[in-house]
């Protein structure tokens, strides 16, 4: 019965998506996860251009970052869609990790104000999205509060999920445990820094709303 009901949901999402000219697709997901990591994959891979900066140092990405337009194709198939980069969700953000990444107090309390008001901004995109790419951690562990709560979100708007657990690359990384986590929904572990399984996750993207 689940797995009917599964089919069902999929196929009036891929019916909703193929009717609409202008998909939203979201990334989402913890800080430093590599959502942004992930989206410069994309648009490298289908743009030949990066979408934003990376780094170390948590909520680098505190606006909402839109391409427009991009086509990925795979046996035959075309998916377009506009990419949205949100910045990573947290429940406690707190000036002083800032500082303890080098930052002086003004730049930290800066850089949290900033913060915040991205992860406000991001659970308010929800409502704009098709469908959200969830990009964790895949060497952390999956049960945390913050990736419960945008699973949660997600379930509760009824959004299609496919979720990636990022940095198979890193020997911590545990895929199994994500999926187990979230059985739910499909769970393809890649490395979005070093395009490792790259071709599954695009593979993942057409099963979902293809």
């Amino acid at each position: 019965m689940y797995q009917l009901m599964k089919k069902f949901v999929t196929k009036v999402f891929r019916d909703i998506f193929s009717r609409k000219k202008h998909v939203k697709l979201g990334l989402y997901g913890p800080p430093n996860a590599g959502k942004t990591t992930l989206a410069n994959r994309i648009c490298k891979d289908w743009l030949g251009e990066e979408m934003g900066s990376v780094s170390n140092i948590a909520h680098e990405t505190r606006e909402i970052q839109i391409k427009e337009e991009i086509n990925i194709k795979s046996n035959g198939k075309e998916l377009t869609f506009n990419l949205v980069d949100t910045p990573g969700i947290a429940t406690r953000i707190d000036y002083e990790d800032f500082m303890k990444s080098g930052m002086d107090e003004k730049e930290a309390k800066q850089r949290a104000k900033e913060a915040t008001k991205g992860v406000i901004d991001s659970i308010k995109w929800l409502d704009e999205m098709d469908t959200v790419v969830v990009v964790l951690d895949g060497t952390k562990d999956p049960y945390s509060q913050v990736n419960i709560t945008i699973i949660g979100n997600l379930q509760a708007r009824n959004i299609p999920v496919l979720i990636v657990a990022n940095k198979v690359d890193l020997r911590k990384s545990n895929t199994k445990k994500v999926q187990a986590a979230f059985p739910q929904y499909e769970v393809i572990g890649i490395s979005a820094k070093y395009g490792k399984n790259i071709d599954e996750f695009y593979e993942g993207l057409f099963a979902l709303v293809g």
